[in-house]
């Protein structure tokens, strides 16, 4: 689970594009009884979704050209520019330029070297999510990249991430990130190589956040019911729980995660 969330470089807020506000409104109420409150007519059709009265989540249309349906991962920063500076220093690119976001706080938009985009949130009334780690909130959040010590030098480099590299047998290895000083305790998230079969089919880099469910074998079901594809079916992934990866209906990847009672 992520233990880091309110301090730089830690995930502190996560929202979804996508062509249908409406439809997808209803796919994530009908699979985690999330509810949904329109940030205003100023807005341009952004709002939150709310689980237990706290939110955890956004939604908005898709603003840019060409843009799929997905979700972004915002991380913690104390100062917008300068992480924007740190990412063109590092061979990433800016997407869109800090900007203040009415009186909530200051954002921007990213793409790591590798391809994967992301985002930063420099919070002003806004603090970030009120939940996670709950059933019905991101407890986890995985990139899947083209270039995986390509992507550890450009996050620690711009984010101050220090990486765990963890061997997963046949060559593979699971990256832990968590903020500088730490401790091995502490979790931002983790990074995957993908491996070179799904390089030779043409997968790219993204990242991908993980909700917690109660039973994932019973959330994946009622995904695939209300329009989903599931891609990686519910399996067993040791200490981490029960895990399995879908596409919500208009292609936006994601993952459930059912962890381990303690």
């Amino acid at each position: 689970m992520l233990t880091s969330t309110q301090v730089p470089g830690g995930l502190n807020w996560l929202d979804l594009g996508t062509p249908d506000l409406d439809a997808a409104v209803a796919f994530y109420q009908g699979l985690f009884g999330w509810e949904f409150t329109s940030a205003g007519p100023e807005a341009g059709g952004y709002g939150y979704f709310r689980h237990d009265g706290r939110t955890v989540a956004a939604l908005g249309p898709l603003t840019e050209e060409g843009a799929r349906s997905a979700w972004t991962v915002y991380f913690r920063t104390l100062d917008a520019e300068a992480t924007a500076k740190a990412v063109e220093q590092a061979g990433g690119t800016v997407r869109f330029p800090p900007a203040d976001v009415f009186t909530a706080g200051r954002m921007a938009g990213f793409t790591d070297p590798t391809g994967a985009e992301f985002a930063v949130w420099q919070p002003g009334e806004t603090d970030g999510l009120e939940l996670v780690n709950a059933p019905g909130s991101v407890s986890w959040i995985e990139l899947y990249t083209t270039d995986g010590p390509a992507a550890k030098a450009f996050y620690s480099a711009v984010l101050g991430w220090e990486t765990r590299d963890n061997p997963l047998g046949n060559g593979l290895v699971y990256t832990i990130a968590g903020p500088a000083g730490g401790g091995p305790e502490t979790r931002h998230g983790g990074l995957m190589q993908l491996p070179q079969a799904n390089l030779d089919a043409g997968s790219t880099s993204e990242w991908h956040p993980y909700f917690e469910v109660t039973d994932c074998d019973a959330a994946l079901a009622r995904a695939t019911e209300l329009g989903a594809t599931v891609i990686i079916p519910a399996m067993d992934a040791g200490a981490v729980g029960r895990i399995g990866m879908l596409l919500d209906p208009f292609g936006a990847p994601f993952a459930v995660v059912t962890s381990p009672t303690t």
